[in-house]
């Protein structure tokens, strides 16, 4: 992946922001924008879906919060724990998720653009099976 300079924070530092902020650091666990924006008015704090969703994109962008698509169609969020682009591998069952790090699938990913004479190279890339807990109650 190309990447030129670190990304400049397009999101002001709104109360709604910090509210959903603070949802996002209290879960280690990825998170749809309606639970996200059901946490905030749990909390006592009024904010519309469209914002939590403006948010929470915004913040993708800028690389702070993780962005992860199911087969089902959901998308779900989750603060980054890793600082540099990454990957992740994902319970299909519980959700648990890793963060890794995949140096061949980048140069690859650069490679296969460079040779289509594609510049600016980005891609996602998530792994689906069923953690050890997971495989060990299925059988």
């Amino acid at each position: 992946m190309s990447s030129a300079s670190s990304p400049r924070p397009r999101t002001r530092n709104t109360w709604q922001k910090r509210a959903i902020d603070e949802i996002l650091d209290q879960s280690p666990d990825f998170l749809s924008a309606q639970q996200v924006h059901q946490s905030v008015a749990d909390s006592g704090r009024t904010v519309s879906l469209a914002t939590v969703y403006r948010v929470l994109q915004s913040q993708v962008e800028d690389g702070v919060v993780d962005i992860l698509a199911l087969d089902d169609g959901q998308t779900l969020f989750r603060k980054c724990a890793s600082t540099g682009h990454h990957h992740h591998l994902v319970c299909r069952s519980c959700r648990a998720t890793e963060e890794i790090e995949a140096p061949k699938i980048e140069q690859w990913a650069d490679h296969v653009g460079e040779d289509f004479g594609y510049t600016d190279i980005n891609h996602t890339l998530e792994i689906y099976g069923l953690c050890p807990q997971c495989a060990k109650n299925a059988s």
